[in-house]
């Protein structure tokens, strides 16, 4: 059975850090091109940041420069790093598992206010 589980999210002032991380099981998950996801109250999902299977990155422009996504493969486990947090970041982040199959995580609150 195939789990994806998101933690390390909670509430931060503007201008602090924290890290998410993300541990997959079922899965191989060195053959898995993994990114976070995150949804605001009242709008869409959007992509924030892809790490592939050969660890090349990519990240959404209003993100770039202050969060950084990693993988460990030995740990099964993909982190985003947020850093210089906005109250605008604020959402629940999504981890997602993507090869022949999509697999999402229950998602992790991250709250930013003062």
């Amino acid at each position: 059975q195939v789990q994806v589980v998101e933690s390390g999210g909670g509430l931060v002032q503007p201008g602090g850090s924290l890290r998410l991380s993300c541990a997959a099981s079922g899965i191989t998950f060195s053959i898995y091109a993994l990114s976070w996801y995150r949804q605001a109250p009242g709008k869409q999902r959007e992509l924030v940041a892809a790490i592939s299977s050969g660890g090349s990155k990519d990240y959404a422009d209003s993100v770039r420069g202050r969060f950084t996504i990693s993988r460990d493969n030995a740990k099964n486990t993909v982190y985003l790093q947020l850093s210089s947090l906005k109250p605008e970041d604020t959402a629940v982040y999504y981890c997602k598992a993507a090869w022949l199959k999509t697999f999402w995580g229950q998602g992790t609150q991250v709250t930013v206010s003062s």
